[in-house]
């Protein structure tokens, strides 16, 4: 809880200079994330917005859909032998009449800072258990002038990533630009998941005239993330992976990549841009 960052011992050399001083580094930790007292998964991320992120991951796993799926997050006590809580084991309680998932091995993931979820059909749990279409009607429309100012409205809100440099970021914005919220984490997963598990927490399910800026590329696990949450538009300052198009054109997820300043690809669903003022070239 609250161990964002931490400091390190660190040999500097410069300009052929030696020194040594500490360094702010960014956390990373192990979260469990148990559903009814039953272990589903391990994340590493950074320790915070926990119960955001549990919460947040279930919706990406299609668990939950809606604030009244969950009765209660709370932190298992008594995590070492000396009965000291770490704050790194969460306990996610489904309402009554939800169901609850057949945990079995092959359910039971395991997730890096850096790849995201490992060993788990993932386009298969898309298809199938969205309940958050994004085929949204009147459509979301989006200028690429508009576009083009959101990296520079996210990278002014990493307060964590200016101590350290080593966090990614993910920020919903309105329609129209605004900046609706903003999490940091090691992970960019994880980072969506505490953006999307706030948003259920706080009964804005789904995100239907959202728009997602994440910091990094865009992987098909992303793109998975925003389908689950219902929001329309995502963007990323780097390139997408060839299954997060393919799933963007199945799902109508406008999906655009490498937005640097007044450039950007469209990769799928340019339905949602705004091209009238602007000339098509090409």
């Amino acid at each position: 809880m609250g161990r964002v960052t931490e400091r390190r011992r660190t040999l500097r050399i410069r300009d052929g200079a030696v020194s040594s001083r500490p360094d702010t580094l960014v956390a990373e930790e192990p979260l469990e994330i148990r559903l009814n007292g039953r272990p589903l998964a391990i994340t590493m991320r950074t320790p915070g917005d926990d119960f955001a992120l549990a919460a947040g991951f279930l919706v990406s796993e299609g668990v939950i859909a809606a604030k009244d799926e969950v009765q209660s997050i709370v932190y298992c006590a008594g995590a070492t032998a000396e009965g000291v809580n770490t704050y790194n084991v969460v306990d996610v309680k489904l309402a009554p009449g939800v169901p609850v998932p057949d945990i079995t091995l092959e359910r039971n993931v395991y997730t890096t800072s850096s790849c995201g979820l490992c060993g788990k059909a993932s386009l298969d749990a898309v298809r199938t258990t969205t309940r958050h279409p994004v085929a949204d009607a009147p459509p979301v429309r989006i200028t690429p002038e508009l576009l083009s100012a959101l990296p520079d409205r996210l990278r002014a809100s990493q307060r964590v990533f200016d101590r350290t440099g080593g966090l990614h970021a993910a920020a919903l914005f309105s329609e129209e630009g605004e900046l609706l919220d903003v999490r940091e984490d090691v992970g960019r997963h994880n980072a969506v998941d505490k953006l999307v598990g706030r948003a259920l927490t706080d009964g804005r399910l789904p995100l239907s005239r959202a728009v997602l800026l994440v910091s990094g590329r865009a992987s098909f696990e992303l793109a998975q993330k925003a389908v689950m949450a219902g929001i329309p538009v995502l963007a990323a300052v780097s390139a997408p992976s060839s299954l997060a198009v393919d799933l963007a054109a199945e799902a109508g997820l406008t999906l655009v990549g490498f937005l640097r300043g007044p450039s950007m690809n469209v990769y799928a669903g340019e339905h949602r841009i705004a091209l009238e003022a602007t000339a098509r070239r090409g």
